[in-house]
């Protein structure tokens, strides 16, 4: 495979990269060259094998950068392999369970069903209170946030190398 596998983020703390990281690691472990960066540096997601993107999440809705981009490059990504991941609730159980069924951005639905991502994924996140502003405090307070870190590592890499897997049968045909 010559062109490189994207592994694009939009994250407001940080957290979403790591696991953008960690997604772009195991792709690249599994011998598939990787470029990972944000969704604002990224000219032509043509111009590459195939595709992950990841946003964190905030009230159901994924960071403005993420979502205009899965916008603006519709045309792109619908002739590549695309795996979509969000990440953002805190605390114990399924992600989804925790945001009452909530899997992915109602407004940016439309678009995923025109790209036809290989799979969508929804993974804990970090809620750290010493990155909050004033307002956003107040919001976690009123709601009872659990804080920490709950992402599941072990879960990101196996999801990770099944896209590995994918693309590597995509090399063979």
């Amino acid at each position: 495979m010559d062109k490189k596998i994207l592994v694009a983020y939009a994250s407001k703390y940080g957290s979403t990269a790591e696991i953008a990281q960690a997604v772009g690691k195991e792709i690249q472990a599994a011998g598939l060259p990787v470029e990972v960066k944000s969704v604002v540096d990224v000219d032509d997601p043509a111009s590459y094998a195939g595709v992950v993107v990841g946003s964190a999440v905030y009230a159901g809705q994924w960071r403005k950068d993420a979502g205009q981009f899965l916008l603006d490059h519709e045309d792109e990504l619908k002739e590549l392999p695309v795996w979509l991941f969000s990440s953002g609730p805190t605390g114990e159980g399924d992600p989804a369970e925790l945001m009452g069924g909530w899997t992915f951005p109602e407004n940016l639905q439309p678009s995923a069903e025109r790209i036809q991502p290989e799979d969508i994924k929804f993974f804990h996140g970090v809620l750290d209170e010493s990155k909050l502003g004033f307002a956003e405090k107040l919001i976690v307070k009123a709601l009872k946030a659990p804080l920490g870190d709950y992402r599941d590592w072990d879960a990101v890499k196996a999801w990770a190398r099944s896209i590995a897997r994918e693309l590597e049968k995509e090399k063979t045909i």
